[in-house]
């Protein structure tokens, strides 16, 4: 079997292409791949329910534009927006204690 040294660890690739966990550009990372996350689950909800932008806006009492923003990850809303957003769609936020097996 031929041993291939183009296989690297998801870990490594992070380090080098955005620093090491903790640098300030691995944190400016992660703020932006947890906004997009957060901005296609409501833009997936949304669509899913069949609200407009400006419809959903209305719900949360914003305009379109940050909806907009919201939805391409180029905002990340604050917890009461969030929570509100997934209140106006129908949807619920739910925090639970992770089960400890022992």
């Amino acid at each position: 079997m031929q041993e291939r040294n183009d296989i690297m660890s998801v870990d490594a690739m992070m380090d080098e292409r955005f620093g090491k966990v903790g640098t300030p550009e691995r944190e400016a990372f992660r703020k932006e791949a947890y906004a997009y996350c957060v901005g296609q689950i409501i833009s997936d909800a949304r669509k899913r329910e069949k609200v407009t932008q400006q419809e959903l806006a209305r719900r949360v009492g914003t305009n379109k534009s940050y909806i907009s923003r919201v939805e391409n990850g180029s905002v990340e809303p604050g917890a009461g927006m969030f929570l509100r957003i997934l209140s106006a769609l129908g949807l619920r936020f739910e925090v639970s204690q992770p089960q400890v097996l022992g």
